[in-house]
């Protein structure tokens, strides 16, 4: 395989991999208010945000392998997981690396739910939320093209849509969470309809 196909292969999976990474962090924001209308049920939502998380680390594996394969970069294994251990770049792959590292302990986490409590999947969950901007960041500094127009506008594409789901999280309010014994109650009633707030 050539270099070049190794460096596009790399690049072009870091970029959908970024973008995947934005619609689950959007969704998963959107999540956080149990949103949902007749239309389009809460559970499509939090289905579609666990769908897009698989299909982000999938993407995301093909970038690093192919980017521990170019032998332009240099990277080699340890360079992959371990911050700062890369001769290539080495603050901006060490900034992809701590994003990876947050997310395979997300991954842990979410396989061992059931067996460490919500209280604490809740919490090692938040760190996606940090590890989206260092997605971002990686992207904006390690690749050759950086700066190029075509990447430059998938970033912006990504911030706006990320700061309009944030936008949509704070005007909506709290997470509902309060509300949830009445959202269970009326769920069980004969006749009634899924819960959609409508107060904001």
């Amino acid at each position: 395989m050539s270099d070049q196909i190794l460096w596009f292969a790399a690049r072009g999976a870091g970029v959908v991999a970024l973008l995947l990474f934005t619609a689950t962090t959007v969704l998963g924001i959107l999540t956080t208010t149990r949103w949902g209308t007749a239309g389009w049920p809460r559970f499509l939502t939090a289905e579609l945000h666990r769908n897009l998380s698989l299909l982000s680390l999938a993407f995301l594996a093909v970038h690093i392998v192919t980017a521990i394969a170019d032998p332009f970069t240099s990277l080699g294994i340890a360079a992959a997981i371990v911050p700062f251990a890369s001769s290539y770049r080495p603050v901006w792959v060490a900034i992809g690396v701590v994003a990876l590292d947050l997310l395979l302990a997300l991954i842990v986490t979410s396989l061992l739910r059931p067996r460490i409590g919500q209280g604490l999947w809740r919490a090692v969950h938040w760190t996606a939320y940090a590890a989206w901007p260092l997605a971002l960041a990686h992207g904006l500094g390690a690749g050759t093209d950086a700066f190029s127009t075509w990447l430059l506008a998938v970033q912006a594409g990504c911030i706006l849509a990320v700061a309009l789901a944030i936008g949509w999280r704070l005007w909506a309010g709290g997470s509902n969470r309060e509300r949830l014994p009445d959202v269970v109650a009326a769920g069980r009633r004969p006749g009634a309809t899924p819960y959609v707030r409508r107060d904001r």
